[in-house]
């Protein structure tokens, strides 16, 4: 197969603003993180989030955030994976305040010729998906 007919897009939840939310903190723990053979795509993710206007909070730093600023603040949970003939990188968005998921991104990307390529192609999709969830002000 030379390409994948995959599609990128956005799901958001019917019942939240998303215009209410300014920052993100991308969750990084022992309990979840990236596989390390694909942590050469974590700057990339990050990127990602950055291209929109969430501004990124340091998941060590989200304590010193006003109560406030806390009711604006989405926690991002990332996955990746790979097959034959595509890569496909799902990036959520959790209310911090309530835990409930309030947007979900999907980039795919493949011609399933080279894994390192597809990875790439997926994130820039996912990045396009992003910042359409959350455009720049």
């Amino acid at each position: 197969m030379l390409y994948s007919c995959s599609s990128s897009e956005s799901v958001v939840s019917k019942n939240v603003d998303l215009g209410k939310y300014e920052y993100a903190s991308i969750i990084n723990n022992e309990t979840y993180h990236i596989p390390a053979e694909l942590m050469v795509y974590e700057i990339q993710l990050f990127d990602a989030v950055e291209a929109s206007r969430l501004q990124l909070v340091g998941e060590h730093r989200i304590h010193e955030l006003t109560p406030l600023q806390q009711s604006k603040l989405l926690l991002v949970k990332y996955g990746v994976s790979h097959n034959d003939d595509a890569a496909i990188v799902t990036v959520n968005f959790i209310d911090y305040m309530t835990g409930r998921p309030v947007a979900s991104c999907r980039g795919t990307f493949g011609l399933g010729l080279d894994r390192a390529g597809d990875l790439n192609g997926a994130i820039k999709k996912v990045e396009k998906q992003i910042s359409k969830t959350f455009p720049k002000r």
